[in-house]
């Protein structure tokens, strides 16, 4: 296994993450410069057609560990079949879910290592991986490395990197690898659906709404409803539903601020920023959103953001390609109407 470079494909409810994909390209292209081999690594049941897909998408081989103990994400077997696996490793990559977060912590550990994680780019420096990424709320960019430690482990930003286009005509070996699980204490009792529609960490398209999304004076709420926090709540909803309504015609997800959140606007699934979802999309679109900065750490490597804003001074304006000055309330319908006559 020296010398090798395994990638780590995580998947949930029969889909893999988009950003593995990710990965395996970055490993490949690692690969080229160091001599060495990507290698895929595929955890379990029923995951053939996954380990085929690595193969499709550029790995040079997949380890794939099926069993029926490893068909629901568990810490503890994933954690010790992986630290297995990447002992002799020269890299580790996974792409940044909240059970790689886990997975790398608990691997690098295991190996008394250390994780660089939320990677934005790579380089190659004295035969060791060169890491870039954000620090202090995404403000600046460091560039990092573990020059002595192995395997380098790194998770990797989503949608920071291509993702690769398959070759069905790839092939490669899949080797089936014995397993040793350990006690499992962790169980899985089910699963609830917390947010529907399309994905955050996924989307190419994000319209995300602030605390502002309540500053309608115009809206009056029912006769029934007193209480100046219900009221606001209700104001609040009136303006998420124009933000819902932009992004269902743009086929984006919805965000939303820390603030709103808080608020009690929107369940927290919905938050963007550093304790929230860490997002790059291809645009994001930003609603009564001053920019804190909290906020802008999780959308900052967004490609193209657009604020819409009352106050001209927000310093949302600051990171913001294009930038509207005025009430998300008279701007969001006409633009939502607009993209829907364009979009068809």
């Amino acid at each position: 296994m020296a010398n090798k470079i395994l990638v780590y494909i995580d998947h949930f409810a029969g889909q893999v993450v988009p950003a593995s994909w990710e990965a395996v390209g970055v490993g490949t292209s690692l690969a080229e410069k160091l001599g060495s081999e990507v290698v895929a690594v595929v955890l379990g049941h029923e995951v053939e057609t996954f380990a085929q897909n690595a193969i499709e998408f550029g790995a040079g081989g997949v380890l794939m560990g099926d069993a029926p103990e490893l068909k629901d994400y568990r810490p503890e077997p994933f954690a010790r079949v992986l630290s297995q696996l990447a002992a002799e490793a020269e890299v580790l990559l996974l792409p940044t879910t909240s059970r790689t977060r886990e997975l790398a912590g608990m691997v690098a550990v295991d190996l008394e290592t250390g994780v660089m994680p939320d990677v934005v780019a790579f380089e190659i420096e004295d035969g060791s991986v060169l890491a870039t990424r954000p620090i202090y709320a995404g403000k600046l960019l460091t560039k990092v490395i573990c020059p002595e430690k192995r395997p380098q482990i790194f998770t990797l930003r989503s949608r920071a990197f291509v993702k690769p286009e398959p070759d069905p005509g790839r092939s490669g070996d899949i080797t089936r690898i014995e397993l040793d699980l350990g006690e499992i204490v962790t169980e899985v009792t089910g699963y609830s659906e917390s947010m529907v529609g399309v994905s955050l960490s996924d989307a190419a398209i994000i319209v995300s709404g602030g605390r502002g999304v309540s500053n309608n004076p115009r809206l009056s709420p029912p006769t029934e409803i007193t209480d100046e926090g219900e009221q606001e709540i209700w104001r609040a909803q009136q303006g998420f539903a124009l933000v819902s309504d932009l992004a269902k015609v743009l086929g984006a997800a919805m965000g939303a601020s820390r603030a709103a959140v808080d608020a009690g606007y929107v369940p927290y699934e919905h938050q963007v920023g550093q304790t929230g979802k860490v997002v790059s999309p291809d645009l994001y679109i930003a609603c009564g959103i001053s920019g804190a900065i909290q906020h802008l750490a999780g959308m900052r490597t967004s490609k193209t953001i657009v604020a819409i804003n009352r106050d001209s001074d927000a310093p949302i304006f600051k990171l913001a390609r294009f930038g509207i000055v005025g009430d998300l309330f008279d701007i969001l319908p006409p633009l939502t109407q607009a993209f829907k006559e364009r979009l068809g």
